[in-house]
Order: C-alpha cells, then structure tokens, then sequence
C-alpha cells in the first residue's frame, strides 16, 4: 500500500514494534521501499531517525539491522518511564488547555465506563489515548517526543496485561485529571508516580538474553514509598 513519504518513519516504526521486522534482521532500502510505495530517499531518512530512536543499528558489512536491546536496556525503560510520566503529568497542572482537560475528563468518563461494564477490548488504546494527551498537555515539545517514543519502545519490547483491576486503573486516571485540573503539580506527579509503579508487574519481556523469544513478568523490586493514596 503507497503511503505519504512524510510517513515512511512511523510505517517503518510500527512494523518494528509489531514484529514484521524481527529483532537483528536487516533493512533493505530496497525492500522498504517496495514495500511502501515510495523512492528510497525517504527510507534513507527514517532508518537514520529510527536509528537515533534506538530501533536501528547501522553494522559493518550488514547495513541497517532492527535493534537487539539487552534486558537491562528494557528495564532501564520502565524506570524512566517511571520518571517522566510523573513529571508529564506536574507541568501539565501548570500548562493544560481547558480543550486538553475537556478531552482528559472525557477519556476518563468513557473508561470508567467499559472498566465497569467489563468492556476491555478498546481500555487499552483509551489508556494509550489518555497518556499520549496528557503528555500534549504538559506543553513541552521536547517531553512529549520523549513520552511518545517511550511508549514505542515499551510495546516494542514488552508485552503488556491488561490491568487486574481496571476500574481501580482509571480512578487513578481520574484521580491524576483533578490534580491537572486543580493546578496541583506536586499531586499530580506524586498520583502518577504510584500509577507507573503499579503497572509494572503488568509488564513481560517479549525476548530473552540469548535473542529468543519469550516472555518474563517484570517483578517490582521495590514498594513505593512517600506515595499518597487516591483518598483526599
């Protein structure tokens, strides 16, 4: 299928994060292009920005290959995710339009609906919905390209449960939407913090160390500490 060149990169990316492109299998720009519909200058460009991404590697006699990511680059991702979220969600109780909190509020509503009503086959791109907006609304170009290209790669190299509890997972959403809304950044980061440490046993390695696939429950090293809870 022909797709616009401006969108070659995150046509590229998605089949990487989806698995078309396997880990350490290379790129051809040939094939790339084929496969896109377009000329092989704009897969020249998004290789080079996959590569800055952390997607791609150039190697010597193979050209650019998909990544191979090591364990603990996967868990290093988990722990600045669970940095900057928390830090999303502060500057967006001091940026955030009132059109971001509409749409928040709106996200929330509609999730804690189908969480009730046992409806989880769209909760998880809600969820996605819902953080990709609040991290518009902390107002940083610069953060939001980091949160989005954070996420990538977690669906890159995790599969991710849904959560036990989902109605209990958008009163967080919800709790961390008042404190935007109310302009408390402290509460606002400190609600988000206790909601990234509690979605992370969901999370199970997609590979093992030796390159085979496999997935492996990442265990919670640590309880959160100096967390508030989501009472008032």
């Amino acid at each position: 299928m022909r797709i616009p060149a401006h969108s070659v990169c995150t046509a590229i990316r998605d089949d990487i994060v989806a698995g078309v492109h396997g880990r350490g299998s290379r790129l051809t720009e040939e094939l790339l292009a084929r496969r896109h519909g377009v000329s092989r200058v704009p897969v020249r460009e998004a290789l080079r920005t996959l590569e800055a991404e952390g997607f791609v590697v150039t190697r010597r006699h193979a050209g650019a290959c998909v990544a191979e990511p090591t364990e603990q680059e996967a868990a290093d991702l988990l722990e600045t995710r669970t940095l900057l979220e928390p830090l999303g969600a502060s500057r967006a109780a001091r940026r955030r339009t009132d059109a971001h909190l509409k749409v928040l509020r709106g996200l929330v509503r509609l999730g804690q609906e189908r969480a009730r009503h046992g409806n989880s086959d769209d909760l998880r791109s809600l969820g996605g919905w819902f953080h990709d907006t609040l991290a518009q609304a902390a107002g940083s170009p610069s953060l939001t390209a980091l949160l989005t290209q954070l996420r990538h790669k977690i669906a890159w190299m995790y599969v991710v449960d849904a959560p036990a509890g989902p109605v209990e997972c958008w009163a967080e959403h919800g709790a961390v939407v008042d404190a935007v809304a109310r302009g408390d950044g402290d509460r606002a980061r400190a609600l988000m913090t206790l909601h990234t440490e509690r979605s992370k046993p969901g999370h199970r390695l997609r590979f093992a160390s030796g390159g085979g696939e496999r997935t492996e429950r990442v265990r919670n090293s640590q309880r959160p500490v100096n967390t508030p809870s989501l009472r008032h």
